[in-house]
């Protein structure tokens, strides 16, 4: 017995089957409403973000609101134009370093090599520059190119080899240290022109208040037209978007921070070279890790080595280029911080600058578990760290003090970034 399919029509099967109708109509993405439902509908996701983990940069931007009442209700000094515009002229040496860090934490691997990989950098440049009389741009490009060698040399025994990043990169940490003190020589300390290119990266101010408007406006317009063109494609793709309504009143917050510290950096000596530098790395490594498919290998990388082994990636490649990233912004790093001392010297790398990388990249919000991260996670993190050191700075507390302090905050970091990872896979969203 033949059935004619021809007769058939949509509506047939819905009278046939009312319960698959009903589970269709209601299966619709709940951020679909939200915008709908005005006020309620925002606090009911926000209840669900925090139910799921999705905590998002919000501890981080509490606790430095927190940071910064607190060090000025201790001293009045502390929120002044003057020192605000120090610390984020001193934060952006580390902040360099901490980009190239979130490159490797979203691998879920680590590198330990930064601090001796900037120090090296700093040396190469002051050696060729200084001592050989080599042209300044070619020794300050040379001296990043040490850093991508370095870099890509971890990646290649990890990648390659199969060494454990760890083990590579604190061997690399011992070698390029000693390595630096090789070049420097016996005085161990080269001074640097102080109106040289590098000196300039941390001296130079933009005094016309026109300039510090000028990258507000930059900054606002950027943000304005990659969310809302984003979210045309969203649309155009039927995914969620949010309304034009909404951009609107995140560009007018963004605004309101963005003037104000413009009009912070003009009550001092003006717009830092050094800020502008960091806010143009940040807009790019952003825009590669979540517009490009490259970025999106490394985030698929860091979510599972074998599912994008299967998917195609090239796994070896993009674990050597994101340890060459993270070799190159060490060596970016190393000269900002030679430029703020005038000189490169044998404690160059040494100390607490590892450790204030990765714990920039970890407070700001980079999970140590891979996968989850941003570039702008390293503003938030060193801006977080420089503001505790000045702070306490300002109120005469010795250095193991801060060392102690800073820990603190780290561990409550990645004690939140534990929990947050617990809740979400309890929420099944991990």
């Amino acid at each position: 017995m033949s059935i004619d399919k021809t007769s058939e029509t949509p509506e047939d099967h819905v009278v046939e089957n009312p319960e698959a109708a009903a589970a269709a109509v209601t299966a619709i993405d709940p951020r679909l409403l939200v915008r709908e439902q005005g006020l309620a509908g925002y606090a009911s996701e926000f209840k669900r973000k925090m139910k799921a983990g999705d905590l998002g940069s919000i501890p981080v931007v509490l606790g430095l609101v927190i940071i910064w009442i607190i060090f000025q209700s201790l001293n009045s000094n502390f929120l002044t134009a003057g020192n605000l515009s120090d610390i984020s002229v001193a934060m952006v040496g580390t902040g360099m370093i901490a980009v190239g860090i979130v490159f490797v934490l979203l691998l879920g691997e680590i590198d330990l090599s930064v601090g001796s990989v900037s120090g090296v950098a700093g040396a190469a440049f002051a050696v060729l520059n200084v001592t050989h009389g080599m042209n300044e741009y070619l020794a300050f490009v040379l001296a990043i190119l040490t850093g991508t060698v370095a870099g890509a040399l971890h990646g290649f025994v990890f990648a390659r080899i199969g060494v454990p990043a760890f083990a590579v990169t604190l061997a690399g940490l011992l070698f390029w240290n000693g390595f630096m003190l090789q070049i420097l020589g016996s005085n161990g300390t080269i001074n640097l022109d102080s109106n040289g290119l590098v000196a300039k990266l941390t001296s130079y101010y933009f005094t016309d208040v026109a300039a510090a408007y000028a990258l507000a406006i930059g900054v606002t317009a950027v943000f304005f037209l990659s969310s809302f063109y984003g979210n045309k494609r969203r649309e155009a793709a039927g995914v969620p978007s949010r309304p034009l309504s909404e951009t609107i009143l995140r560009t007018a917050l963004l605004a309101i921070v963005a003037f104000a510290v413009a009009i912070t950096y003009n009550q001092y000596k003006g717009l830092p070279l050094a800020v502008v530098i960091f806010i143009a790395v940040l807009l790019i490594t952003d825009f590669v890790l979540r517009r490009t498919a490259y970025g999106r290998k490394i985030f698929a990388l860091g979510g599972s080595v074998e599912a994008s082994r299967r998917a195609g990636i090239n796994v070896e490649m993009v674990r050597i280029s994101v340890f060459a990233i993270s070799g190159t912004f060490a060596a970016i790093g190393g000269l900002f911080i030679a430029s703020k001392i005038a000189s490169a010297n044998q404690g160059a790398g040494a100390g607490d600058l590892l450790m204030n990388a990765i714990a920039a990249a970890v407070i700001g919000g980079t999970s140590l578990f891979g996968g989850r991260g941003r570039t702008w996670n390293a503003l938030l993190g060193v801006l977080v760290i420089v503001s505790i050191q000045y702070g306490l700075a300002l109120q005469g507390i010795a250095s193991p003090i801060q060392y102690m302090i800073t820990g603190g905050v780290l561990l409550a970091t990645v004690v939140i970034d534990a929990v947050t990872r617990k809740t979400q896979k309890t929420a099944g969203r991990a």
